[in-house]
Formats: structure tokens, sequence, C-alpha cells
């Protein structure tokens, strides 16, 4: 009996630590919010990123909130030299909380660490998500250790580029929201147990597609490398789906509608 009410206690100190932890981010996230949005930031999101001047008020607002958090709560580190600025956070965060609008969604929970270099980068084998065992030269990584690294000036054309379907830093944002289940499997966590029978079916066949167009050597609006598995083909339809909404949506209809049902915006409309 003894024994007993120990672990019950000991169980129940843990959940209040956790339940303290998360009453304290919240009241912080609060506080943080009240304040104004800097307009430098301001100033940084319309020339860096075509989007943000189509949003709708509320979509803005959103955005703004998600970047002071993101900003707040991640840690950014400069790499092979790079000085960080504000703009570079922001040009960063605003595209990863792009991601996350009209969800709730807790910033990217298993992220800590943002690492950017100035440029492509070489890098060693890493604990990262399906990257080669030698050493290459790279854009963007996901790690599943709770980092994504990204090449700055790939980060600033991409986001300046809204049109081509590559978006380096929403492509290793897209494998952080996969691995919020801990697995890097092409499913991110979904709303509800009952959309995963289709988001299963139609995400197999479309990579099917994709790999045959690849091995065939045909051409299709969805990068080739999304071929390499489902974790990749998640990332590169993401990409895809915010910066080529329209076509996707023509050619890949039961993709779009999956992508739009996670995402819960359209950016046909920022287009």
């Amino acid at each position: 009996m003894k024994l007993l009410i120990i672990i019950i206690m000991a169980g129940l100190t843990a959940w209040a630590v956790v339940a303290g932890k998360a009453l304290l981010r919240k009241q912080r996230r609060r506080r943080l919010l009240r304040t104004p949005f800097p307009p430098t930031w301001d100033s940084t999101l319309k020339e860096n990123l075509p989007p943000y001047a189509k949003l709708t008020p509320t979509l803005r607002q959103q955005l703004q909130d998600a970047i002071r958090i993101f900003i707040a709560e991640k840690s950014f580190e400069g790499c092979g030299g790079l000085t960080l600025t504000d703009e570079i956070k922001v040009t960063i965060a605003a595209q990863a909380c792009l991601l996350l609008l009209n969800r709730p969604v807790d910033y990217y929970p298993r992220l800590n660490s943002v690492l950017v270099y100035p440029s492509t980068y070489l890098a060693g084998p890493q604990p990262t998500l399906n990257q080669p065992e030698e050493d290459s030269s790279r854009l963007g990584e996901s790690w599943t250790t709770g980092a994504v690294v990204l090449a700055w000036d790939s980060v600033k054309r991409g986001a300046a580029n809204f049109h081509d379907g590559h978006n380096v830093t929403m492509h290793e944002f897209a494998h952080q929201l996969d691995q919020d289940d801990g697995s890097a499997d092409g499913a991110p966590v979904l709303a509800h147990r009952s959309a995963y029978s289709a988001w299963a079916r139609v995400f197999s066949e479309e990579f099917v597609r994709l790999k045959r167009k690849k091995a065939r050597g045909q051409k299709s609006m969805l990068d080739a490398y999304g071929a390499t598995n489902p974790a990749e083909f998640f990332a590169v339809a993401t990409e895809t789906f915010f910066e080529k909404p329209g076509r996707l949506k023509s050619r890949h209809p039961e993709l779009y509608e999956e992508l739009h049902d996670f995402y819960k915006v359209s950016p046909v409309d920022w287009q």
C-alpha cells in the first residue's frame, strides 16, 4: 500500500509540473501578444514574402502572432559565419508559420533550434530524415532530434518566388509536422482518426504515380524528389499546395483536397 501511495504521489507531482509549465507558457504567450507587432518585421514581410500582403486581416493577425511566439520560443543559430538578423528570423518564421494558420497547433513542439547557413553547406551523416550516409551539399534538413537546418540564400529566394513550387523552408517544416507523432512516414497528425483512410489512399496513389513518371523520365508538376519516399512526397506536395495551388487543384484534385483539409487555408487566394 505504501509503495502504491508513493507511485500515485510521484505521478501527481509529475502531472503538476507539466501542468505548471503549460500554464506558464500560456501566460508568457499572452504577455507577448499584448505587445504591438514590430513595424520593421511588418516591412520585412511585405518585402520578402509576397503572399503576406494578400492575406485577409484575420490570417495576417494569426501569422503575426505565430511569428512572435515562434521567434520567442525557438533558438536561432547562425552557422558558417552567418550573422543572424531580424530579417532572417522573421522570413524563416513566417514561412514556417504559414503551415499553421487556422489550425489548433502548438508551434512545432518537437522543434528546439533553427540552424542557418549563409548558403548551400556541406554536411556529413546526421540523425536526419532520410538523408544520404555520405557527405553531401544541402539546402536544408529536418532533424528528428529537434532542429531544422536551412541555407539563408535558398530561404530568401524561395520566399520571394512564390510560384515555382520550390520552397526549402516549407519543405523542411512539413517534415517537422510529419514527425509530430514521432514517425517520418508522410502522414502527419490529422484532426480525426477517420481521416487517415482517405489520406492513405490518395497519398499512396499519388506517390506511386510520381514514382512511375520519374522511372519513365516523364515530367510532373510535383518535383521528382517527392518520389524518394512517402515523407519526401508529403513535403514536396506541401510546397506545391502553397505555391502552385491552382494547378494542383486542376491536375490532382484529390491530393489538393486532402492538403486543403489538413492545412485549412486556400493559397489560391494569395496568388
